[in-house]
């Protein structure tokens, strides 16, 4: 009789999933232990990016982290949702369980490049409406009235922005710009097209007579390359984690001035831990939210890894420790690298600090609409320093930080009022002021609120009939 013979199993291959990558992150959510606040307990072995990965999470859900704790293979956050209150509903409970350890941070490499443009076909996860778009990322000297001349000359090359995200720090740009097709509504992936969408923005980029450049190139004469840009999930923090890069790409660190942060100056110093072989980040600066994530992002794309970390805040201040190594592991040594990551994490927490007035501003979206919003905003006098606009459905959401060219204060009661009258029947207005320090307004004719005022009433008027269906 013939002998029948099974095949053989090695039992170590059903740990070797394990043996490679390590346990599973194991995530636990606790709300009995502390009585104003939930606790979420992370426990992992270390690995670059994990970190990042569970701030980006619980950032990506408006989440408060108040309290953080940080070892090598744990992790500690005290949360609060958005109103301040502990965390109550099973499916967000669920969500960051199931969230943190699922998938890992983007690899994407910047350019180092002074501007630089990139684009490509761009599976979406982001916009429900929309199954795909086409990314564009910009990078460069700002001036006034960039962001204006980017969004016209989309508008001109017949392109729909579907969402695009802005900021402006230490005179350099970074955008980054979702588009479609201003007649089908699709990705645009034709070579040529694309070449010459490049071109355009490039011109406008170059465009500057800026003389605080960056240090990789002359801005006069900037090396402009296009290439692929391989992006995460699409996230919002995933965006805002790649306008840090490009940022981070353009030298925005670089700047001779004081760090000066709501009056008080920011502190964040760098010591040396010997016997343990660390080096030591301690922040010490008003608290804001996201302020954890563009910390921990600016270090983890800086190729250092976090072993250990103390997070507190207090009385509208945070107190952030880091210990940290190079992939390499080991410490930094010289002055001049502590004196760079002292500068770049300075520009991180600067970055999304933007004292001025929040314009938040709904109308039926339509292509051009942006370029003609910015542009009564530049006309008025008025720089945008941060942006974010997307669309939801039918409907534009822009939400602006603009600050007077002059240096001037816009009167927040009479803008309220008087374009919110004007903007009424076309559009949903809605202002803001960001300013903490307020200054003092100046009694020229020029610059007084109800000057100001007409003005943008008048450019509004002519731009009525654009804003509607």
């Amino acid at each position: 009789m013939k002998k029948v013979c099974s095949p053989y199993f090695d039992p170590e291959f059903d740990t070797l999933p394990e043996r490679i990558y390590g346990p599973p992150c194991r995530v636990s959510i606790d709300n009995e232990s502390m009585e104003g606040c939930t606790v979420v307990k992370v426990d992992s072995v270390n690995k670059q990016g994990l970190l990042l990965e569970a701030v980006q999470v619980l950032t990506e859900m408006n989440l408060q982290i108040c309290k953080s704790y940080i070892s090598s293979d744990a992790g500690m956050f005290h949360v609060r949702d958005e109103h301040g209150n502990k965390l109550t509903d099973q499916k967000v409970i669920n969500y960051i369980q199931q969230a943190i350890g699922r998938s890992r941070g983007s690899t994407s490499s910047h350019s180092n490049n002074n501007n630089s443009i990139m684009s490509k076909s761009y599976s979406n996860k982001v916009f429900p409406y929309v199954e795909q778009h086409t990314a564009i990322e910009m990078t460069g000297a700002d001036r006034p009235g960039l962001f204006s001349e980017i969004s016209a000359a989309l508008a001109d090359l017949h392109c729909n922005i579907v969402e695009a995200h802005a900021w402006s720090h230490n005179a350099r740009l970074a955008c980054v710009a979702y588009i479609s097709d201003q007649s089908t509504h699709s990705p645009i992936d034709d070579p040529r097209r694309l070449a010459s969408i490049e071109d355009h923005l490039t011109t406008v980029l170059r465009a500057t007579t800026n003389p605080k450049g960056c240090e990789v190139g002359d801005t006069n004469h900037p090396d402009v390359k296009t290439s692929e840009f391989l992006g995460g999930e699409g996230t919002m923090t995933t965006v805002e984690r790649r306008l840090h890069q490009l940022m981070l790409s353009v030298r925005d660190f670089d700047d001779e001035a004081p760090s000066i942060e709501m009056g008080r100056k920011k502190m964040v110093t760098i010591d040396s831990c010997d016997e343990k072989g660390y080096s030591i980040v301690t922040i010490d600066c008003k608290d804001r939210p996201r302020l954890m994530f563009d910390t921990v992002c600016t270090l983890t794309d800086m190729q250092y890894v976090i072993f250990h970390a103390s997070i507190s805040s207090h009385a509208g201040y945070a107190f952030q420790e880091y210990f940290i190594r190079h992939l390499d592991g080991y410490a930094l040594n010289t002055a001049s690298e502590k004196e760079r990551v002292k500068k770049c994490i300075e520009a991180a927490i600067e970055r999304r600090v933007c004292e001025g007035v929040r314009l938040e501003l709904c109308a039926d979206n339509r292509v051009g609409l942006l370029s003609d919003i910015t542009r009564v905003l530049r006309e008025n006098g008025l720089v945008v320093v941060r942006a974010d606009v997307e669309t939801h459905g039918q409907k534009s959401v822009n939400a602006f930080y603009v600050k007077d060219i002059s240096g001037n204060e816009v009167d927040i009661e009479y803008f309220s009022k008087s374009v919110k009258r004007e903007m009424g029947p076309i559009v949903t207005l809605h202002v803001k002021n960001e300013t903490s320090r307020r200054k003092n307004t100046s009694s020229s004719p020029q610059s007084s609120p109800r000057s100001f005022g007409s003005k943008l009433k008048y450019g509004i008027e002519r731009l009525s009939h654009g804003f509607m269906p």
